[in-house]
């Protein structure tokens, strides 16, 4: 037999309220995971971020924010004040994880895992800045990766074809 591959459903975060997630539990739906920041020119994305959750959720989509400070410290803040500026500025009311790095020894699991899974521009298996997008199948595999200029709204078409697939 050979060795399974891992999925996202292998992993586990922490919400934002400090509560364990695992990502078992979205088994079956469509993830869109994306490194947020708070006070980064790409932050008006949070709209159009929750523009696709509202606009999809009921078909299985699920968008998981993960803020990190790792890009020209734009989220400096505690992960209470990191969920209020969220809600408060941009109506964010899909799930967000505490804060984390997506990057170097001290990354996140589940963002070593995507970025192995769905390597950047020339190979690169790092994230270049805030709002790098990864779109996760019903699977639990990767189908792409997306540039932090990429504006939400322009993921729609992908987002579709991912939820057309049945769940395995």
């Amino acid at each position: 037999m050979g060795k399974r591959t891992q999925t996202i459903y292998d992993f586990q975060s922490v919400s934002i309220e400090g509560q364990p997630a695992e990502f078992a539990s979205q088994r079956g739906k469509v993830l869109l995971v994306v490194n947020t920041a708070s006070a980064c020119g790409f932050t008006p994305q949070f709209a159009g971020l929750e523009e696709l959750w509202q606009r999809y959720r009921d078909q299985g989509l699920v968008i998981v924010g993960f803020p990190s400070n790792q890009f020209g410290a734009q989220d400096p803040g505690s992960n209470e004040e990191i969920g209020a500026f969220c809600q408060r500025n941009y109506g964010v009311s899909f799930p967000m994880m505490s804060k984390v790095d997506v990057n170097g020894d001290g990354a996140d699991p589940v963002w070593k895992w995507l970025t192995t899974e769905a390597p950047g521009l020339l190979g690169s298996k790092a994230v270049k800045w805030n709002f790098t997008k990864f779109l996760v199948g019903r699977d639990g595999h990767v189908i792409k990766r997306y540039a932090p200029t990429d504006a939400p709204a322009s993921l729609a078409k992908d987002i579709e074809a991912a939820l057309a697939v049945p769940a395995p």
